[in-house]
């Protein structure tokens, strides 16, 4: 087989990969590269494809966390080779960022760079594709959009929330416990509003708990 064969045949093989690990910091939940290595390697052997990487590019930075301790920031420029048997090969380039305290701010660049650049050449499914004739479900009314102040937040705001909260010193967990939210991507419009004008009764609550 071709590099080209060989890919087919490989996506082929791989199921769909869920978001099944949670960031503990922020909440969120996402696709871990374990996950992808444990869905890809058993189809990249049976069909004799592998990946060779090569870091292009890398900056570092040094930055401050929100407590005063050290934190390394790593870019990587990133370019996996996939090679098939016969020799022939397909190259993808990809950036993937990290973040870490100690030692391990470039590993976590390289493993991001590596899990998007499988997901992107072998189209890895995110979640299970059903058969469209497996259940025919009754029509549904047409959804009322949501009034504006039970919207979710954009990403502009989400990200302007952050900078402020973090300028203020005032934790995520904070902010999330007074609204009760599990994630500030939850937020709506009308609780931000309301954040932003309390901003900082927030902050002396949060040093009332101290």
């Amino acid at each position: 087989m071709n590099i080209y064969e060989s890919i087919s045949a490989v996506m082929g093989e791989i199921g769909a990969i869920g978001k099944n690990s949670r960031n503990q910091q922020q909440g969120f939940m996402y696709r871990g590269v374990d996950a992808v290595m444990n869905a890809i390697n058993p189809a990249l052997t049976k069909y004799k494809v592998f990946v060779v990487p090569e870091v292009m590019e890398q900056t570092r930075e040094e930055r401050t966390t929100q407590k005063g301790g050290l934190l390394i920031y790593s870019i990587c420029k990133m370019k996996y080779t996939f090679y098939a048997e016969d020799g022939s090969n397909v190259t993808a380039v990809v950036i993937g960022e990290g973040m870490d305290s100690g030692d391990k701010a470039t590993n976590k660049a390289m493993s991001i760079a590596f899990k998007y650049a499988c997901f992107q050449v072998f189209c890895i499914p995110t979640e299970e594709m059903r058969d469209p004739d497996a259940d025919s479900p009754d029509p549904a009314p047409k959804r009322q959009k949501p009034k504006e102040e039970d919207e979710i937040i954009s990403d502009k705001d989400l990200t302007t929330l952050r900078e402020v909260l973090s300028g203020k010193g005032i934790n995520e967990e904070t902010v999330k416990s007074l609204y009760k939210l599990d994630a500030l991507e939850k937020m709506t419009k009308k609780k931000y509003a309301n954040v932003m004008q309390h901003i900082d009764d927030i902050k002396a609550k949060q040093e009332e708990k101290k």
